[in-house]
This record gives C-alpha cells, structure tokens and sequence, in this order.
C-alpha cells in the first residue's frame, strides 16, 4: 500500500477508473451515463487504492460528467451503468435535458473565449481599425432651368451704358460714293478699324489701316 504511486491529478484519476472499471468509465470516445449515486460506490470500492482520497474522487466524478463527451452520451433511451456495467434504469426526460442546456452553455462559453483570444490578437498585431466617421452629406443647392417661370438676368448698368454709348456704323452699299482719302471703318469679326480708301478698283477698295497695312477688302467689309 506505501509503495502504490499517488494520483495527482482528476484526468489521471479517470484513466485509473477507465481502466479499474472498463465497463462503467471510459478514456475516450463517448461515455455512459452513470447510475445515481455511484460515488458512494465508488468509495466502497476504491477506498485505499492509489491512495484515493473522498475529495480526489468528488473532484474526478465532477470533471467526468461535465465534460462534453459524457453530456453526448445524455440522450433519451440510453440507460444508466453501475461500476460493473449493469444496467440501472433509462434516463428520465428532465435529466437529458438538463445535458442538453449544460452541453449548450459549455460551447457558448467556449466560443466567446475563442473570439476574446482572437481579438486580443488583432490588437496586440495592431489590426484593429477605428470606426470610421461617416460623412455627412452637403445639401445640394438644385440649379435653376432656364425656362417658362424663370427670368431672364438683368444686364449690368455699367454694360448696358458702355453698349449704348458705342458709335453707329453705316454699311457701305454704294461704291460710287466713295473718293480717294476718304475715312471709312474696316469690320474685322466685331471690331471696326480705322482705315483710309486709296483706291476704288473692280475687285473692291484699297484702304490704308492707321497702322500703314495696305489691303483691299470688299464692299461689305466698309463702313462709314
């Protein structure tokens, strides 16, 4: 009894009972539910072996039915084991689902621990983003249509006085009256040139631009 190795832990007490009660406990796989009241069995059974304490054996029972593998085995039409593997009665409905919730919380636990680690990762790798602020939108002023409804823009004083005092130019449409050394305006796009007629010919007149250029334009080209 001195020289039998100490159990330190509760998986290393149920590898022992795995293997001490093969037909009631097992190490892996899915497991079978367990006859109530088989702690008490268990002390009867194992009291001074390994030099198992009660708390030892509390604690490993523990661990045992509430580890995943066990809540998968709580399933209705299963029937309960003693430690020799004889059957003790079906499991009532309220116990598979009592596994049933303790099975569900178990994996939400462990999903919400999965996703802590994996977002401490992130910022830890510096990964993690600020919100972003969403931009407001400017109100659009809508542009006005030009159309029925809208009037037309009145034009600047200054404009309109600058264009009423412009000089008003007569076409020449009769080249008879033309005569050498006369003053006559030159159209050239909307601009009126000072010019001197030097000559009357058949393809038009020869004037001088006040900057000497000589040229001959046509008769529509002049006016006085």
């Amino acid at each position: 009894m001195e020289n039998q190795p100490k159990l330190n832990s509760s998986k290393e007490v149920i590898a022992f009972l795995a293997e001490r009660f093969p037909r009631c406990f097992s190490a892996e796989g899915e497991a079978r539910p367990l006859k109530i009241g088989i702690f008490q069995d268990l002390v009867e059974r194992v009291q001074g072996e390994m030099s198992l304490s009660k708390t030892q054996l509390r604690s490993a029972l523990r661990l045992y039915t509430s580890s995943w593998r066990y809540l998968y085995g709580i399933k209705p039409g299963a029937t309960r084991v003693d430690l020799d593997g004889n059957p003790c009665g079906e499991l009532e409905e309220q116990h598979v689902e009592h596994a049933r919730k303790q099975l569900e919380e178990a994996k939400a636990r462990v999903q919400a621990q999965r996703a802590e680690k994996q977002a401490k990762k992130r910022e830890a790798n510096g990964e993690g983003e600020a919100p972003r602020r969403e931009r407001k939108s400017r109100p659009t002023t809508p542009r006005r249509k030009e159309g029925a409804g809208n009037k037309p823009r009145a034009e600047k004083p200054a404009a309109k006085a600058a264009r009423a005092a412009e000089p008003r130019h007569t076409p020449v449409t009769d080249l008879s009256v033309l005569k050498q050394g006369q003053s006559v305006k030159v159209k050239a796009g909307n601009n009126a040139m000072d010019a001197t007629v030097q000559e009357v010919t058949k393809d038009g007149v020869r004037v001088q631009l006040t900057s000497g250029m000589s040229m001959i334009v046509r008769a529509e080209h002049l006016m006085f």
